[in-house]
């Protein structure tokens, strides 16, 4: 019986796959890269002081070194700052006065949730133009046609119920 199992994403199987490819081609990359550090010598570097000075031999001090990346908190830079407590805000106990505009907004967008990351992709959902994947549109008309149905199926049931109950009156 297949109406508890989950259905194969083809995004997320598609995502492995490439996972998979990166991660050789960088053990790839990486075998190139020491086989190359390995034979290589590395520059004379003639001193510019002295017109005809002797050469210098760099070795290690002149090979690239890996960059350096840092973790950024894109969460904490996308959320605006908290208002900063002026006396306005409080009233003469030291007590944060309500401000119900604040709070209105507050849940407004608690409710909204966040913004996307892909704007793009979702316009791709939208539209239907990754194979594999049926159109929002189409996903939205069956779920709306369902809603229906059940409600329509819900309303005779009650109306059946209600009928049998007054109907013997």
């Amino acid at each position: 019986m297949a109406l508890f199992k989950k259905k194969p994403d083809p995004i997320s199987a598609r995502s492995k796959e490439l996972n998979a490819q990166i991660a050789a081609l960088e053990a790839q990359i990486k075998s190139i890269n020491e086989k190359i550090e390995h034979g290589k010598s590395y520059p004379r570097v003639r001193s510019t002081a002295v017109p005809h000075g002797p050469t210098v031999n760099l070795g290690h001090a002149a090979a690239p070194k890996d960059p350096v990346f840092e973790q950024i908190d894109y969460k904490k830079a996308k959320e605006q700052p908290e208002m900063e407590g002026t006396a306005e805000h409080y009233n003469d106990l030291g007590v944060r006065k309500y401000d119900l505009l604040r709070a209105f907004r507050r849940m407004s967008n608690h409710l909204r949730g966040p913004s996307t990351n892909n704007p793009k992709l979702v316009s791709y959902l939208a539209a239907g133009s990754i194979k594999g994947l049926r159109p929002l549109r189409y996903e939205k008309r069956i779920a709306r046609n369902r809603f229906i149905f059940l409600s329509l199926f819900f309303v005779l049931v009650l109306w059946g119920i209600l009928a049998a109950i007054f109907g013997h009156r």
